[in-house]
């Protein structure tokens, strides 16, 4: 594969394309400053606004979330897995029917794996603007976002109302809900009292890793992360494997299935059968199935990347306590 064909696979920090009306909350204060990017595949975006920066199907979605301080992500659920890293900054996790139930404060670096069936939403707790990647399983990232139920109610008092067709429909530029119609129905009593409340200490030892642990594990082999016998176990429809210095290699290997690159810290020099490219904090390069590659440190320095590839598992284990 040429550089050529290779450099539209790798989507670069600098050229990522925000969307400011991605969901529901985008007009409800606290809420409205959000930036939402669809690195690769479709995503879950409700909006037509939304650009996807590389459609190629890879079996999971990457995307990112941009925060100013004391911005947030309002409480929701997917049908399919979410795992987060932070990119940039201080953020807050919190999840539960109204967020109360649990949170978790995540640094730079760390990872969190969080199951379906739980409403979260996440703050930037930081004095900066931050940034937080995402990997959500299933090509079709499980067919949309579900919202708790004051999520959609606050919304619609700021002139945004959800239709059941997963499309937004904004009252502030004369938008209204095409006939034929319904607006999204809000989840009934009786589906959020099946819905459980895990504490931060249920949470905390097998959803969460730490960057300076993993930094550690890293140091002579590569890690895995989130798999079937990784930290985080989990079949998600995808693994997670940590990369360091001391544990990268320059013997190129190939997977059945796409894989991604991303780095967390230092530039990293990708070779392939064909060509070369060198990749910087918080880019993402997708690489094809069953293509020879390697990725090693270009520089002195810390140097960390994260590596997701595909699996064929069935994406979205729930809660199981």
């Amino acid at each position: 594969m040429t550089p050529q064909d290779m450099e539209s696979r790798i989507v670069r920090y600098g050229d990522l394309q925000p969307c400011k009306t991605a969901f529901i909350d985008a007009h409800t204060p606290g809420s409205d400053q959000k930036e939402n990017f669809t690195i690769i595949g479709g995503g879950v975006s409700e909006s037509p606004d939304q650009h996807v920066h590389i459609a190629i199907p890879h079996g999971f979605n990457i995307g990112a979330a941009g925060q100013p301080p004391k911005c947030r992500n309002s409480l929701h659920d997917h049908h399919t897995a979410e795992v987060f890293f932070v990119l940039k900054g201080t953020w807050r996790f919190f999840w539960g029917r109204w967020g109360d139930a649990g949170e978790v404060t995540l640094q730079e670096g760390d990872i969190f794996n969080i199951p379906t069936g739980i409403f979260r939403g996440f703050e930037n707790i930081g004095t900066d603007y931050g940034m937080i990647m995402a990997i959500l399983g299933g090509d079709d990232a499980g067919g949309g976002v579900m919202w708790a139920p004051q999520v959609i109610e606050d919304a619609a008092e700021h002139g945004l109302i959800l239709g059941e067709n997963g499309k937004l429909y904004d009252s502030k530029k004369q938008q209204r809900l095409p006939e034929g119609i319904n607006p999204m129905p809000l989840m009934s009593d009786a589906e959020l009292a099946k819905r459980p409340e895990p504490t931060t200490t249920d949470v905390l030892p097998n959803h969460i890793a730490r960057y300076w642990d993993m930094v550690a594990l890293a140091d002579k082999k590569p890690v895995n992360v989130l798999g079937e016998n990784g930290l985080l176990r989990d079949k998600p429809g995808f693994e997670v494997d940590f990369i360091t210095r001391g544990s990268a290699t320059e013997t190129k290997h190939s997977h059945p299935y796409p894989s991604v690159l991303m780095p967390m810290r230092g530039h990293w020099r990708v070779t392939w059968d064909g060509g070369a490219a060198t990749l910087a904090p918080g880019d993402t390069m997708s690489v094809p199935e069953n293509l020879a590659h390697s990725a090693v440190p270009s520089m002195s320095g810390e140097a960390s990347l994260y590596h997701v590839v595909a699996t064929g598992d069935p994406a979205g284990l729930t809660w199981k306590g």
